[in-house]
């Protein structure tokens, strides 16, 4: 697949980490960037540090506040071809039955609510432009099985994103790309830095993944030793489906395939 180079992009999360690190990276490459994130010291400073760059400031969990930010990039960049719904925090932590609920539900608010509003917000517009675009979402190497113990906020709201961003890719027309972002371990302020500093360097981390995202890959990776754990899952289903699934005609696509005439 060529490479492909958007004229413009909007980050959420943008003012720090991943969202930052691949803005650098974009801006570098003659893109023009949207910075949106929570106002404050941290955005202006960010924002700064990239010329030619926008900030609008935005908290994804309101979706009044995803709208207003769609409207500002529209009229301040005149097209959105790229959005990057990158936008995160790290989750409560203790077993399932140990987390308020309460709490839960407002971690979903960002990390699952705030990429669905972006799609939602930003999607008809770039429909209507009529240019090639793509929509990314940002989810985790958590999207694909339990990476962090004792986190199932945050593992629950990241397979929701790759479930969600699934489904928009067959909701989108064909100029209109949509793909999960799948970061690793890499060193952001998601967690504790004692932590975190154990991770990958998030500006190497931006430089794998940006071919990528111009490559408008389904899936754009870095860590190989994630296949490990992946591979772990879908053995198991595998083993399950040899041991105890009955052999039938019914998959779900191939009905509809039948029925419609397909």
């Amino acid at each position: 697949m060529s490479e492909w180079l958007p004229a413009s992009a909007v980050i959420t999360g943008g003012a720090s980490g991943i969202g930052l690190a691949i803005a650098k990276l974009l801006a570098g490459r003659g893109v023009r960037v949207m910075l949106a994130d929570l106002p404050g010291e941290r955005l202006d400073q960010a924002v700064a540090s990239i010329e030619g760059a926008l900030a609008q400031p935005c908290d994804v969990a309101e979706p009044g506040q995803v709208e207003a930010l769609a409207d500002a990039a529209f009229e301040r960049l005149g097209t959105v071809e790229l959005l990057l719904n990158n936008a995160g925090v790290g989750a409560p932590r203790g077993r399932l039955w140990e987390v308020d609920p309460a709490e839960a539900r407002r971690h979903f608010d960002i990390n699952f609510w705030g990429a669905w509003h972006g799609c939602r917000a930003f999607a008809p517009r770039m429909i209507a432009q009529d240019l090639p675009g793509a929509i990314y979402n940002t989810g985790s190497e958590n999207s694909l099985f339990c990476a962090v113990p004792h986190t199932a906020a945050y593992i629950a709201a990241k397979h929701a994103v790759l479930g969600m961003t699934e489904s928009l890719r067959e909701d989108l027309p064909e100029h209109i790309h949509a793909g999960l972002v799948i970061p690793g371990w890499v060193f952001t302020p998601l967690g504790d830095p004692a932590v975190m500093r154990h991770g990958m360097d998030v500006d190497e981390y931006a430089a794998i993944v940006v071919p990528q995202l111009l490559a408008r890959r389904r899936f754009v990776v870095s860590h190989r030793s994630n296949l490990k754990r992946i591979d772990e899952r879908i053995e198991a289903l595998h083993e399950s489906y040899a041991a105890y699934g009955v052999d039938d005609d019914m998959d779900v696509r191939d009905v509809i395939a039948r029925l419609r005439g397909g």
